[in-house]
């Protein structure tokens, strides 16, 4: 069963910066897509990045440019840098996980993930 706990939300201020963590452990399988997601109140949930096991990554438009997902697969532990932050970022923010065959690494940028962490809270202030 794999298990996710995410970490490094915050409040800051307009163009400010922070980075999120998602350590994860029970992983069994080969192959995995992983993502970060977020959901502010009263909004549906938005995929905001994901990043495959062979690192392929992909980016809502809404952060390209400023957020930038990686993963230390050693640690297993998945980053996301947020730069740039802006007031509609403010979300809670969820990391996922699901495993995959190796020709589904290429579809990653979807909702049904199977692992879920709890969330981190970020507040980006104008």
């Amino acid at each position: 069963q794999v298990q996710l706990v995410e970490s490094g939300g915050g409040s800051v201020q307009a163009g400010g910066s922070l980075r999120l963590s998602c350590a994860g452990s029970g992983y069994t399988a080969n192959y995995y897509c992983f993502g970060w997601f977020r959901q502010a109140p009263g909004r549906e949930r938005e995929r905001v990045a994901t990043i495959a096991t062979n690192g392929r990554t992909t980016y809502a438009d809404s952060v390209k440019g400023r957020f930038i997902i990686s993963k230390d697969s050693a640690k297993n532990i998945l980053y996301l840098q947020m730069d740039s932050l802006k007031p509609e970022d403010t979300a809670m923010y969820y990391c996922a996980a699901d495993s995959v065959s190796i020709n589904g690494m290429w579809y990653c940028s979807r909702n049904n993930y199977k692992y879920w962490g709890q969330g981190t809270q970020v507040t980006v202030s104008s």
